[in-house]
């Protein structure tokens, strides 16, 4: 087993959990302020319709719509009531997965714009791909409404708005920045205590080749896509294999050269996504997730997410499929 050197402990280790712990920091004060300020009554009104369609409390409509803009703050918010005992388990999972939509979308200028870089050649597979993506986050948060509407208690009479103002009358005996700053240093350390072992050891699983493992196993069981052309199922192993650049680039080249159609490259790039969601996320979510909720619930969270975020990128392929590939 190799050992390690400092440079991939600083770059690999130190840095990013520098980074992650700086970014976990400002979201979580971002939310306790917000929540402490009771910006949350007018963040709460865009999403507040939405919210009580699918028998959603005020802090999920106000976690919905800071989402679009940030992930942390949007999640602090849902810890934040949760500790408060203002929502429970279902509501909270609820929750969570009611912001598919808009956490698809805080991603959409970096991650999705890239896409469409990599195809500027073929602009339709780009385009489609991003489409598709997008078509199965909104199915995600629609769902999520749906089952809601029928799985969880109703809500109390009231505007959202009023009830907020009501909460808000019992907080006016101390500064709300000294008040969320209070709150900020109660936290802060618990989150440093969780997140940096589990972040350490996903750091040494991946050194270790444990990640390279899981992910050449699945590369090897290809042929349960035999109804792709062999250079389709070569993007889905690079994809698996590699990072988000690797099955890009492999695509773009197949592409660019005429060996595959756009729709195949489309549909080997939604399945790629498919197989390899649950891994990423473990890898990149977790350690974020298990600092600002605990553990327990974090990879509770973390499994639900994923299981949806599959089912519906499922359900997207196969209607891709059926629309596009020859009888």
């Amino acid at each position: 087993m190799d050992s390690l050197t400092w440079p991939e402990i600083y770059n690999g280790l130190l840095w990013p959990l520098v980074r992650l712990i700086f970014f976990i920091s400002v979201g979580l004060f971002a939310g306790i302020l917000i929540e402490t300020l009771n910006w949350t009554r007018h963040v709460a009104v865009l999403a507040a319709p939405l919210a009580r369609l699918g028998r959603l409390k005020d802090i999920a409509a106000a976690s919905f719509s800071m989402a679009f803009f940030s992930g942390f703050t949007a999640n602090s918010m849902l810890a934040e009531a949760y500790d408060k005992g203002q929502i429970n388990d279902r509501e909270l999972l609820f929750s969570n997965l009611f912001n598919s939509f808009p956490t698809f979308f805080l991603h959409l200028p970096s991650l999705y714009g890239m896409i469409l870089g990599y195809f500027s050649a073929s602009p339709y597979a780009g385009w489609a791909y991003v489409g598709l993506s997008a078509f199965a986050a909104l199915l995600r948060t629609g769902g999520i409404v749906l089952v809601g509407h029928f799985v969880l208690p109703p809500l109390p009479e009231g505007c959202v708005p009023c009830r907020l103002d009501e909460a808000a009358e019992n907080r006016k005996n101390e500064h709300p920045l000294a008040r969320a700053w209070k709150r900020f240093r109660k936290r802060l350390p618990k989150i440093a205590y969780v997140t940096i072992p589990i972040f350490t050891l996903i750091f040494l699983a991946k050194h270790w080749g444990v990640f390279q493992w899981l992910q050449q196993t699945m590369g090897d069981n290809m042929g349960v896509f035999d109804f792709l052309p062999p250079e389709a199922i070569s993007i889905i192993a690079v994809y698996l294999l590699g990072e988000i650049h690797g099955g890009l680039s492999t695509a773009a080249a197949l592409l660019t050269a005429g060996v595959l159609q756009p729709h195949q490259v489309v549909l080997a790039l939604l399945i790629a996504n498919f197989l390899s969601s649950p891994m990423r996320a473990f890898r990149h979510q977790f350690p974020y997730y298990a600092g600002i909720f605990k553990p327990g619930m974090a990879a509770r969270l973390i499994a639900w997410n994923q299981t949806l975020r599959a089912l519906s990128i499922g359900l997207v392929a196969v209607g891709y499929y059926l629309l596009v590939m020859p009888e």
